[in-house]
């Protein structure tokens, strides 16, 4: 016997032959096998559904790359490549790719300061798109600009990148995890001055609800 089912284009086609009793694993793994194959319309329309929500997905996204500046710490040369790496795969992808600048506005200070050499992004970084955002707190999201700027574009997930993750890369990221954004902080790619805190930073970011990954746990690669 067979049972009768109805796709959702309309077009009858017979399912999966009914197994009788005690039918072994073997014979249902051929079954289902069989199945797949006698309806190849309705798995190439699967694979288009699947891809379709992929590419959707990737446009709710974006590649956040935080304060690579002249005036960062150095420590940004052990991971340039690696952010380079991240900044290639969001284009091929078609994820929007982001870049933060930080402004210090103090008084007293001469780091970052605008206008000056050190407040200009790094000149290793690849920088593929004119969506470059300034900040002059360490949150991103406080960017008006920026703000408006992924709320338009109705981007839900971050991949983040960058320095400092004691400071802007830690506060931005919270701040998006607790706004109810996706957040992805891609581990081997991003610094601090003080390199000996980074697993505490990770352990960080994970409690507060962002995912810690590789960068090749996210290409696949």
């Amino acid at each position: 016997q067979t049972e009768g089912d109805r796709g959702a284009a309309g077009i009858r086609f017979s399912g999966r032959p009914r197994l009788a009793a005690g039918a072994g694993v073997q014979a249902s793994a051929i079954s289902n096998k069989a199945w797949r194959f006698r309806f190849p319309d309705v798995n190439a329309a699967v694979q288009r559904s699947m891809i379709f929500m992929e590419e959707n997905n990737m446009k709710n996204s974006a590649l956040v790359v935080i304060d690579l500046q002249n005036d960062i710490t150095k420590n940004y040369k052990e991971i340039i490549a690696k952010i380079n790496e991240a900044v290639d795969w969001a284009a091929q992808k078609e994820l929007w790719i982001v870049y933060i600048q930080h402004n210090n506005l103090s008084a007293g200070t001469r780091t970052f300061k605008p206008g000056t050499r050190g407040a200009e992004l790094v000149p290793e970084l690849n920088v593929v798109s004119d969506h470059i955002f300034t900040k002059v707190k360490s949150n991103a999201l406080t960017s008006e600009a920026f703000a408006a700027f992924i709320q338009e574009r109705g981007i839900s997930k971050f991949y983040v990148v960058g320095a400092d993750a004691a400071a802007c890369i830690k506060s931005t990221c919270y701040n998006m995890a607790k706004s109810g954004y996706t957040v992805h902080v891609l581990s081997d790619c991003i610094t601090s001055y003080d390199k000996k805190k980074l697993p505490e930073l990770l352990t960080y970011y994970a409690s507060k609800g962002c995912s810690v990954v590789t960068l090749s746990q996210v290409t696949g690669v």
